[in-house]
């Protein structure tokens, strides 16, 4: 920290109490009152140096005792002691923390050069400009001493000064200003200090990161750190540095962020905030974020809206938090955007409103990017990177409501309309969909049939995977008709399967009948009998295939069994509905679902074992037509030299 001597006669002031006293020999002709302090000083160096102190005393001079009472000097009684020491020639030292008190001072003492040569003002203005305004640290400290000169320190445009300092010294590569030794090249002493030529400076390694800054800009207060930045952006210094600045700050003094965002031990309070200044500050914040997707982690932005509804904050502020969430909802964690509900108007342990609305935004966006349109298959939804973002989206949704639904106070309606407001291209697999509205349909077991049934059209059982399929099947909360409907698809499917197996075999009979009447490859024996073996595996195939279809045959007829059988059970159920003789939970009336469960099983069973018997043909015979394809060409290589060593010994 730089500093300058004025002057190096010896100190002849001294304190007694509540007064300052001149010990020089003579006696003080004039009593100079700054607040609570006195002080006993001589007439002649005070007005040798101060033009308003000359007219003061002169005013005064009628009476027998000269007092002068100066209650609006900047800085009080500190900075009129400092005043005085210079008028008397005694040794002062200016540095960055006083040299703003002794320079508005002496501008309100006017103390200039007309009244004296080398007079104080002239004095703490060069020090002010060739060694204050040079370093970053006599400059952030020189700023900071100016929130208590407002506005004097304003008016002698100090304050713009010092925060142009800052804003040029933070713009610029770090390494261009201070010692002209980066960490990365510089030579350390045992003690850690820089070495400049080999002799140790005592200056410590600095930190040339961008964020380098964020720190000490955070000492400032909040009206000087907005002008600050403000600066900064003039500059046109990266938006991503000034989001991490604010972040920062935020971090600081708002102590609901601090609790899980740091990465390492943050800084306490400079000082405790109250709730209504802590809510302005947020609402500055918001409004000088720049909005921008990424510049901000999207659990810092969700701690933000958290602390914004803990703090009752403007209306505008909490949607302008819940549009910057859902710019980047991808982004998120399942355990940040569990957002409490603190209001009382609401019953639901969590603000599913909010969630809704960040998923508006989010789709917004999306659509307006160019994600939305026609439905893609599922192939695209996999491959398509533009369509990441919002599977990723479906996925932590599906996972929101599975978190949200043991909530007994959780509407059926509530909880619907979040399901559905995704689109159908957004979940490759509805295995989250259907995870999360089993929990509901568990932790709600009184809901009405109709109500279930309305719940589980957001299924799509086509798009179920094997495991949930089964699950589906056995599940006693379902409805019969969901439980139908799966088998159905799960039928189909392997129905599907099968037909496109049929067809390949198909297409390898032909084939081969090509290569059997191909002349070229008969003319080889081992060609010829690569072409035996392929027809005997095709026919090993086609009769695998043969038992399939029966199989398949088999499981229809079975399947249609099982349907009627259901439909017995039902129309005996509404039958004892209706005669009211036995209730649901009955001995008789509950045993229906059990026998139901007792029919799907084995038939499951038999569909599992299909469907991997299937598997497992597939893959025998993907195999055996990659062996043929490698004897094919291997057979056409040997032809090719066996024609070309004929030509020659022709």
């Amino acid at each position: 920290m730089g500093s300058m001597k004025l002057s190096s006669k010896p100190d002849a002031f001294t304190r007694r109490g509540q007064a300052w006293y001149c010990t020089t020999g003579l006696p003080s002709d004039v009593l100079v009152e700054v607040g609570e302090m006195s002080f006993h000083l001589h007439k002649f160096p005070l007005l040798s140096k101060s033009a308003i102190l000359g007219r003061l005393i002169e005013e005064n001079s009628d009476s027998d005792e000269c007092v002068i009472k100066l209650s609006d000097i900047p800085g009080g009684a500190k900075s009129f002691e400092l005043v005085a020491r210079f008028c008397y020639g005694l040794k002062i030292e200016l540095s960055s923390e006083n040299v703003v008190y002794l320079r508005c001072a002496a501008e309100h003492l006017e103390m200039t050069e007309e009244t004296s040569g080398d007079n104080l003002i002239n004095q703490t203005e060069s020090f002010f400009n060739q060694v204050v305004l040079r370093s970053w640290k006599d400059s952030l400290e020189a700023l900071r001493t100016c929130d208590g000169l407002l506005p004097h320190a304003e008016d002698l445009h100090i304050v713009k000064r010092c925060i142009e300092s800052l804003a040029g010294k933070a713009s610029i590569d770090p390494d261009l200003f201070g010692w002209p030794v980066s960490e990365h090249s510089t030579m350390q002493s045992p003690g850690g200090s820089v070495l400049w030529n080999g002799i140790s400076t005592g200056a410590k390694v600095r930190n040339c990161s961008s964020d380098w800054w964020y720190d000490d800009a955070s000492s400032l207060s909040f009206p000087t750190y907005k002008r600050l930045i403000s600066s900064m952006e003039s500059r046109g210094i990266k938006q991503e540095i000034i989001a991490g600045s604010l972040t920062y700050y935020a971090k600081k003094f708002l102590p609901g962020l601090n609790r899980r965002q740091s990465t390492g031990p943050m800084p306490l309070p400079a000082a405790t905030l109250s709730d209504e200044e802590q809510r302005r500050l947020l609402e500055e914040i918001d409004r000088m974020l720049p909005l921008q997707r990424g510049l901000i982690s999207t659990n810092v932005l969700l701690w933000l809206l958290r602390t914004a509804m803990i703090l009752k904050v403007d209306r505008a502020c909490i949607s302008n938090l819940e549009k910057r969430v859902g710019m980047q909802l991808d982004e998120a964690t399942l355990e940040d955007l569990l957002l409490p509900n603190f209001s009382y108007t609401m019953d639901t342990l969590y603000n599913v409103e909010c969630v809704h609305r960040i998923l508006d935004h989010f789709l917004a966006m999306d659509q307006t990017m160019g994600g939305g349109g026609a439905s893609p298959c599922l192939d695209d939804v996999m491959a398509s990177p533009s369509l990441a973002p919002i599977t990723a989206v479906a996925k932590l949704i599906d996972g929101y409501l599975a978190e949200i639904a043991p909530d007994i106070n959780l509407k059926p309606l509530k909880f619907q309309s979040l399901a559905a407001v995704l689109p159908e291209y957004a979940r490759p697999l509805d295995d989250g969909l259907y995870r999360a509205i089993d929990v509901y349909l568990k932790s709600h077991p009184t809901l009405p049939e109709a109500e279930r049934e309305q719940l589980c059209r957001l299924i799509d059982c086509q798009k179920l995977s094997l495991e949930a399929c089964t699950h589906a099947a056995q599940n006693e909360r379902l409805p019969l008709r969901v439980v139908v409907q799966v088998l159905f698809f799960e039928q189909l499917q392997l129905r599907t399967s099968v037909a496109g197996c049929l067809l390949v075999s198909d297409n390898l009979e032909a084939s081969s009948r090509t290569l059997r009447g191909g002349g070229a490859v008969a003319a080889s024996g081992e060609a010829g009998c690569w072409a035996t073996a392929a027809v005997r595996e095709n026919q090993a195939l086609r009769v695998g295939m043969d038992s399939m279809r029966l199989r398949l045959m088999e499981l229809e007829r079975e399947c249609s069994d099982m349907r009627q059988d259901i439909r017995k059970l039902g129309r005996g159920r509404r039958r004892l509905r209706g005669g009211g003789g036995i209730v649901a939970g009955g001995k008789d009336g509950g045993g229906w679902a059990a026998r139901v469960q007792r029919m799907l099983t084995p038939r499951m069973m038999k569909l599992q074992m299909c469907s991997a018997q299937h598997d497992a043909a597939e893959q025998q015979r993907m195999n055996n037509e990659h062996k043929k394809v490698e004897k094919v060409a291997k057979n056409k290589k040997q032809l090719s030299m066996d024609d070309g060593d004929d030509e020659e010994e022709a």
